[in-house]
């Protein structure tokens, strides 16, 4: 049996709703999650390139394919749901638009950028790369990290209190 956090379609579907949490700050408590055009070309992208790099790897499977193979689909998957449950908010920039803090969202601050770096780790591993990919994921980490800090000055600067509260009950 798979084992999610939350009920699956809990988890994936819900209908947007805006209340006070924390204060009277709007919250997004339950984003709007269902998929649109540009999300499924996304994912038929990605499957297409994990068949083209299955097809042209030469060679057996050893541990390092798998591994890579699995950190590059647990991060995609990561990724994707928390892009789906951020949705309006997402912007490339720090900007404070509103906070999410449900979902994954609830667990994780920056989930987007953590299994970002998880993706990256599996293309790594999965394409037995010597020191300098480490280095690169290495790179991205730090990377993420001072966006991430960024973002969480932006922020505290517009929510206060509620976004101490919430970085309190989370992690990165």
């Amino acid at each position: 049996m798979i084992f999610f956090p939350l009920p699956f379609p809990a988890f994936i579907c819900g209908v947007a709703e805006f209340s006070a949490s924390f204060s009277a700050v709007p919250v997004l408590q339950s984003p709007h999650m269902s998929l649109h055009k540009y999300d499924w070309e996304i994912l038929a992208m990605c499957c297409f390139a994990i068949y083209l790099a299955y097809l042209g790897r030469n060679g057996p499977w050893t541990a390092h394919h798998i591994a890579g193979t699995v950190l590059i689909a647990a991060g995609y998957v990561g990724w994707l749901i928390a892009r789906l449950q951020i949705r309006e908010f997402f912007t490339p920039r720090a900007e404070a638009r509103g906070l999410v803090t449900t979902g994954i969202y609830s667990k994780i601050r920056n989930p987007i950028y953590f299994f970002g770096t998880v993706i990256f780790l599996g293309i790594v591993l999965y394409a037995s790369v010597p020191l300098w990919g480490l280095l690169l994921v290495l790179l991205i980490t730090l990377m993420q990290f001072f966006r991430a800090r960024n973002e969480a000055r932006v922020l505290e600067a517009k929510f206060g209190d509620a976004y101490r509260q919430y970085r309190a009950k989370t992690w990165f």
